[in-house]
């Protein structure tokens, strides 16, 4: 199971919300559900292709221009093609053929003024594509898993070779619904709400059969028209979107994952901590998206475990890259976006850079005093960082000056014996000349 290539896919929506036609009433529920859907499946992280590859052709009623159109963005498709239709489905002729509305159809004779099934069947299967999904949401539209495709039995190998789906919103001679009161078709809302909730405990990526069964049991239990399905080769086994709910189960157990990384790290074993960190990293990136503070949080601590395990200029790189993000995402007075500031310029200062970080530990200090307040435990802790690489860099009278507060304040908070008022106070010492800082 995998997700499409973006780039090497494309999207198209069909839909139809008027009619001059007096007969067929104007479904207004069709632009909402149109417009939403694009949104769900061009959405930077969880979509399937960017807006540029997604073609829109809602209430077009020119049948070359729909024509046109729609065999320009096929032909662009190199791994998924993904064709929905949605509006009033018509039937006519001798055959019963099925034909899908435009604004100028005419119900009595839609042959001359509606995109007949057979010329949209064609063209996705003139498609390039690996793998062609079609979703028609109409009446009739379960005409179209009559024949593989909707299409002759001949061509059944092609089909099979090449991987194709096509999923309706109702059965041969059911007519679809949309319902009083809610926003969308019946369908296609439903599609639509389990590609923007997801389902918890459900699996990670949506193919386009668990969507099937998803959408047949739940219009099942409403009453609602029976969703058909048809697929060939190895289309059902393609994502069509991400389980946002997936997230929800996944997330605490990352969280946990990345806390006994830290836990390792601090107990010693720095480099075990990084390449844990690294794993769950990329899958926090995967899951929850990379601008997930979650998934900040893990960039900035796998970042740090790097300068621990003993490359500090790599993990000031990884910093710097992260502070950018960061300072976007969260803004410059956020605790995260402050402490990778401070651990930028730890590790600055561990790859020699001294003079460098005292110069970052200066600003962070003014920034914290103002964020935290002068005795808050963060803000004395980079007091003292700024005194230790001040130490190392000629600036020994104002270290001495910085440790002598530090010192004084934990001692009136933390008492004389905790471990951090013991630390100021050796490095007091070493930079009053008793030892030297190390």
């Amino acid at each position: 199971m995998r997700l499409p290539d973006p780039l090497r896919s494309r999207v198209v929506l069909i839909g139809a919300s008027r009619y001059s036609d007096p007969a067929l009433p104007d479904l207004p529920v069709v632009e909402k559900t149109v417009t939403d859907l694009a949104g769900l499946l061009t959405e930077p992280h969880h979509g399937l292709v960017p807006e540029s590859h997604c073609t829109v052709l809602l209430d077009d009623g020119d049948l070359r221009t729909v024509g046109d159109r729609l065999r320009s963005a096929v032909a662009g498709a190199e791994d998924l093609l993904l064709v929905h239709y949605a509006g009033h489905g018509l039937v006519a002729g001798r055959r019963h053929t099925l034909y899908l509305g435009l604004p100028d159809s005419r119900w009595e004779a839609p042959e001359f003024n509606s995109l007949e099934y057979d010329k949209l069947r064609d063209a996705v299967l003139d498609s390039p594509a690996e793998t062609k999904v079609v979703i028609l949401d109409c009446c009739f539209s379960g005409r179209a898993v009559g024949d593989p495709l909707g299409g002759a039995v001949g061509r059944i190998e092609q089909l099979a070779v090449a991987g194709t789906y096509v999923l309706t919103s109702a059965q041969r001679d059911q007519v679809a619904l949309a319902l009083p009161d809610e926003e969308h078709t019946a369908f296609s809302g439903r599609l639509i709400r389990l590609l923007r909730e997801g389902v918890v405990g459900g699996p990670e990526l949506f193919t386009v059969d668990d969507l099937y069964r998803r959408l047949r049991a739940v219009m099942a239990a409403e009453g609602l028209p029976t969703p058909l399905n048809r697929g060939a080769g190895t289309a059902a086994s393609i994502a069509l979107g991400v389980n946002r709910a997936f997230a929800a189960t996944a997330g605490p157990e990352l969280r946990r994952r990345h806390g006994a990384a830290v836990e390792q790290g601090k107990a010693g074993d720095w480099a075990g901590a990084a390449e844990q960190l690294h794993k769950t990293v990329a899958e926090q990136t995967r899951i929850l998206g990379a601008e997930h503070e979650d998934t900040l949080r893990g960039r900035q601590s796998h970042a740090h475990s790097l300068g621990g395990a003993g490359s500090p200029a790599q993990a000031a790189d990884l910093l710097r890259r992260l502070l950018a993000d960061q300072l976007r995402l969260l803004g410059p007075d956020h605790e995260d976006t402050l402490r990778t500031r401070q651990f930028l310029a730890v590790n600055l200062g561990e790859a020699g850079h001294r003079e460098e970080a005292a110069g970052l530990l200066r600003l962070l200090l003014a920034d914290r005093e103002r964020v935290l307040g002068g005795e808050h435990p963060h803000t004395l802790r980079t007091r003292h960082l700024l005194a230790r690489n001040l130490a190392f860099t000629g600036g020994r009278e104002e270290a001495q000056a910085l440790l002598g507060e530090v010192v004084a304040v934990r001692e009136r908070l933390l008492g004389t014996d905790h471990p951090h008022t013991r630390r100021a106070r050796e490095d007091l010492a070493g930079v009053s000349g008793v030892r030297e800082v190390r």
